[in-house]
């Protein structure tokens, strides 16, 4: 009987063969229950909120390397769902890394009960590079028992695992380029098809996602396989503008193949490696931007993705989707200043060779330093450094893609965050990231750079009693926010969380306008 049981539970048939599960289900509250559409799995209960950590919902991508994934054998016994899954290999020190990576993460208020609450998947950042669902900055207890929503983390495969585009050079790996988006699409259709099971609505998911969870987002509103597995997006400091061109595509994986010692006509060769050897070949130089490391994101490969995810406009098929989109106001303080603390001891003459380094785009730097100076006039070196920088980088794809919503009339709602970081007695302002522990309501979570006081738990019930009424009702609007109106033109109406949260019209609108100036291009390109 097993072998049908995923059909079962997508018609809702047989519900006298399914009954000894369902009874499985509603076990006692400290060890809760749950059947998959894969098979039966057991989490546990804390704070009043069903836990299931490490649930498979693809099969090893060892067995497909660089290919879709597959999903798993269905299995009967009751499966341990307690601890996290393995992340995908990479580099840097994880806890757990294997390409037997596909599980994702559920916090629930209620198992199979009918509760049809809304559903909210996130996607971890790293670019397309690092990271995993596990943080505890993405711990859902609190978003899943403020809102009476079910909360779902996923980890899928990153850097060359999921994003090796291959498929010039060999016909067989002709979907390695977005092998990492196969999986996520994978991930959704797990998660409508298990709704119910966790006490979920199928009809309102919502995604969101910060940096590359929100970059993945976009590339989703742009592919024909993502169609209808969500009704809801938010994106955070998370812009794909434009995907890889698939020649930039190969010329990448050739630098990793060269890095490798293997030659362009023995690609095979690749599915025997072990993986330890391909994360070292992360290392290599991007043959496109040569100052950088080796860039792996989505490819425009005419299969998964057959046009860039916002140019030259927005994706029709996902138009009329509502969708938050945000940034933080000093993104790469950390961005940048993590890496190169000399960024915060800049003197003038400093400026403009900085700029050149890091604003990625064609842009004269001497003319912006100039600019800003004018609109900013009590700024420092490392200000305005700081300042065009995060407008020239992080910040303008968001403006890119708002702005071709509302020429669509796409339900569209920007927000900025102020509200600076107490760390390090203030220096890092609003940094990418920090409104991550605000959207989970985890203020004061292991990782979390947004203190505890009085401002930061209001922005953080602000902001994610926002993101809730979006999973909710498609409106991020709350009785705890000032009437948030949809972003528009030319007004770019902007939420602004910060010490007293408002609502601007456009408010960086000096900084928007130097950089329209300049064509738009994205770093992967």
């Amino acid at each position: 009987m097993h072998m049908n049981r995923r059909a079962m539970l997508q018609s809702g048939a047989t519900l006298s063969l399914m009954a000894p599960l369902m009874g499985f289900a509603r076990k006692p509250a400290d060890s809760p229950g749950a059947v998959t559409s894969n098979g039966p799995v057991r989490g546990y209960s804390a704070s009043g909120i069903a836990i299931f950590k490490g649930i498979r919902y693809g099969a090893d991508t060892a067995t497909t390397r660089f290919g879709k994934p597959a999903r798993p054998a269905p299995w009967t016994d009751v499966e341990s769902a307690t601890s996290y899954g393995a992340a995908c290999p990479q580099s840097g020190d994880r806890d757990a890394m294997s390409e037997d990576c596909l599980f994702l993460n559920v916090w629930t208020p209620g198992i199979a009960d009918g509760g049809k609450r809304p559903v909210m998947v996130y996607f971890h950042g790293g670019a397309y590079a690092s990271g995993s669902g596990s943080s505890p900055l993405y711990d859902g207890t609190n978003l899943a028992t403020k809102g009476d929503v079910v909360v779902i983390t996923v980890n899928h495969r990153l850097n060359a695992f999921g994003y090796l585009s291959l498929g010039r050079l060999n016909p067989a790996f002709a979907d390695s380029g977005n092998a990492g988006m196969w999986d996520l699409v994978l991930a959704l259709e797990w998660v409508r098809e298990n709704a119910l099971a966790f006490g979920g609505d199928p009809s309102r998911i919502m995604v969101f996602g910060q940096s590359g969870g929100g970059a993945k987002i976009a590339t989703l509103m742009a592919a024909p396989s993502a169609k209808g597995l969500f009704r809801s997006a938010a994106t955070m400091s998370g812009q794909q503008v434009t995907a890889c061109g698939p020649l930039n595509g190969k010329a990448r994986a050739e630098a990793y193949l060269d890095r490798l010692s293997i030659g362009a006509e023995d690609t095979d060769a690749l599915k025997t490696l072990p993986a330890d050897r391909l994360v070292e070949a992360l290392a290599a130089r991007d043959p496109v931007n040569p100052a950088l490391g080796l860039y792996f994101g989505p490819v425009m490969d005419g299969r998964f993705l057959g046009r860039h995810p916002f140019w030259p406009d927005a994706p029709a098929q996902s138009t009329d989707l509502p969708m938050i989109l945000g940034n933080t106001r000093d993104e790469t303080r950390n961005l940048i200043g993590g890496r190169e603390p000399d960024s915060f001891t800049l003197d003038w003459a400093d400026v403009p060779a900085g700029l050149e380094r890091h604003m990625r785009c064609d842009i004269d730097p001497h003319h912006v330093v100039a600019r800003y100076r004018e609109i900013y006039p009590d700024y420092t070196p490392t200000d305005v450094f700081f300042a065009a920088t995060t407008a020239g980088r992080s910040w303008r794809g968001q403006v890119e893609e708002a702005d071709v919503r509302a020429r669509e009339n796409g339900p569209t709602w920007v927000y900025q965050m102020d509200l600076a970081s107490p760390d390090d007695g203030g220096k890092w302002g609003a940094p990418h990231a920090i409104d991550i522990a605000h959207a989970f309501d985890n203020p004061g979570a292991e990782g979390s750079i947004t203190g505890t006081g009085p401002m930061a738990r209001r922005v953080s019930d602000e902001l994610s009693r926002a993101f809730i009424a979006l999973a909710r009702t498609g409106d991020p609007n709350h009785a705890g926010l000032p009437g948030w109106h949809r972003h528009t033109l030319p007004a770019r109406e902007t939420m602004v969380f910060g010490e007293a949260t408002r609502l601007v019209n456009d408010p960086r609108k000096a900084e928007r306008e130097l950089f329209a100036k300049v064509p738009f291009t994205q770093w992967g390109t």
